[in-house]
């Protein structure tokens, strides 16, 4: 069967559009208005090629152009585009990448709304499965610092030792960790930004998660793919939490406006590196 030019299984990714959209990236993480060397230095895009894409822009009314001043910054033009997911449910905007994430992984995703009562709350799932996998239902709830995305949880929360250790004697599990492991994972989610449960949640499933923040580093959604224990090798559980990660940076930049380069300076912080000069660095 010949695929449609909507169904193109490997499409091309046009230069000049990706070039527009990393500028309109990067000009929307400025705090004030940048000329075109910034603008050009901080994407990667030449000198020139910057300029013409952002006169193009300029006339389109995606960005703005000071013209005393040589520089730009975001245009309302990018307001009228938004319209349309303005008071959207967030569950409806996410499940286009849920959908994709479970389709590279051969996983069920589920989305978990972080309420204030220290639950999380199953608001949407995705499957692409064709044949035997597993499920869970909408509304399901769970302690939020158990399993994958409640390691995840706890790493943002960052508790004394003690206070951890009283949360974690109050929670369930079929196959329950040591504290110890349990701690150690929670400052490994810390550094890579992603936690694993493996069969201790649930005996036979296997899960790894990571979670969505706001701009003041709460934990709002968690990002979670379940899979049959032995469907997926180790390294492709490895693959998918660093998946998800990245996934959940560009959520909580997209909803909440927090930086990706922050959310990553701050797992580099958390693993004694110093975080790198540059785009993540300041802002």
């Amino acid at each position: 069967m010949s695929a449609s030019p909507d169904q193109d299984l490997s499409p091309k990714i046009v230069g000049a559009v990706a070039n527009a959209v990393s500028i309109l990236r990067s000009l929307a993480q400025m705090s004030e208005p940048a000329g075109v060397a910034v603008i050009a230095r901080d994407t990667g895009v030449s000198v020139s090629t910057c300029f013409n894409i952002l006169r193009t822009l300029s006339t389109e009314r995606l960005v703005d152009f000071d013209a005393e001043a040589k520089t730009y910054r975001i245009g309302l033009g990018v307001l009228e585009l938004s319209l349309p997911l303005l008071g959207a449910n967030q569950a409806d905007l996410i499940r286009p990448e849920l959908a994709r994430l479970s389709g590279e992984h051969k996983s069920l995703l589920c989305l978990w709304q972080v309420t204030d009562g220290e639950r999380i709350v199953l608001v949407d799932r995705v499957s692409t499965a064709k044949t035997v996998r597993v499920d869970m239902s909408d509304g399901s709830r769970l302690p939020t610092f158990v399993g994958a995305v409640g390691r995840c949880y706890a790493a943002l929360r960052n508790l004394p030792r003690d206070e951890l250790k009283l949360r974690f004697d109050a929670l369930q599990w079929q196959a329950p960790p040591s504290f110890e492991d349990y701690a150690a994972d929670v400052e490994k989610a810390r550094r890579d930004g992603y936690a694993f449960d493996l069969g201790q949640l649930f005996k036979g499933l296997e899960i790894a998660a990571a979670v969505v923040t706001d701009a003041e580093g709460r934990p709002r959604l968690g990002i979670s793919g379940i899979s049959i224990a032995g469907q997926l090798s180790r390294e492709d559980i490895e693959r998918l939490g660093v998946d998800l990660r990245d996934s959940a940076d560009w959520i909580s930049e997209a909803l909440f406006g927090v930086s990706r380069g922050v959310r990553q300076s701050e797992r580099r912080l958390a693993g004694g590196r110093a975080a790198p000069q540059g785009r993540g660095g300041q802002r």
